[in-house]
């Protein structure tokens, strides 16, 4: 559903109105994500100025936090003539759920971090086996658990 627009802009007319570098441009360009629209004499990208509404398009959905693979998909419904939407709402929705659970994961590791800093009491004692008794008198984590040991090898 691009339109074609009779003013070509070059890469770094591109980078100015956008902001994005053209090391950044031409890499989206190799993944397909971009796409010019010929080379001028002297083999300089021409781009059609609809590459910076695709262009702020790719940054708001990565801000989203959707993957350029999930946004070249994404640009490919809206290529062949499709509106997109439906697969932008199901994205996002697997996003807000990703980060739901990190909330929860969050809460968990402060409510753990603050019970051990508030239980914590420094006799200034030091064991020779024990480098901080704050996290090694922790019940929660044995060494001996064999997913442990086997991250530790």
């Amino acid at each position: 559903m691009l339109t074609q627009d009779r003013k070509l802009l070059l890469i770094g007319q591109v980078t100015d109105q956008s902001g994005i570098s053209i090391r950044t441009i031409r890499y989206y360009e190799g993944l397909g994500l971009l796409q010019s629209s010929g080379r001028t004499e002297g083999g300089f990208r021409q781009f059609s100025s609809d590459v910076l509404t695709r262009l702020a398009f790719i940054k708001r959905a990565q801000h989203l936090g959707l993957s350029l693979e999930e946004i070249g998909n994404i640009l490919q419904v809206y290529d062949q003539g499709q509106p997109p939407c439906g697969e932008i709402k199901e994205k996002l929705a697997e996003k807000l759920s990703q980060i739901d659970r990190q909330i929860d994961q969050l809460l968990t590791l402060r409510s753990e971090i603050g019970g051990l800093l508030s239980g914590w009491k420094n006799t200034g004692d030091q064991q020779e086996s024990i480098i901080c008794p704050i996290i090694q008198n922790s019940n929660d984590i044995s060494v001996t658990k064999p997913e442990i040991t086997e991250r530790l090898k």
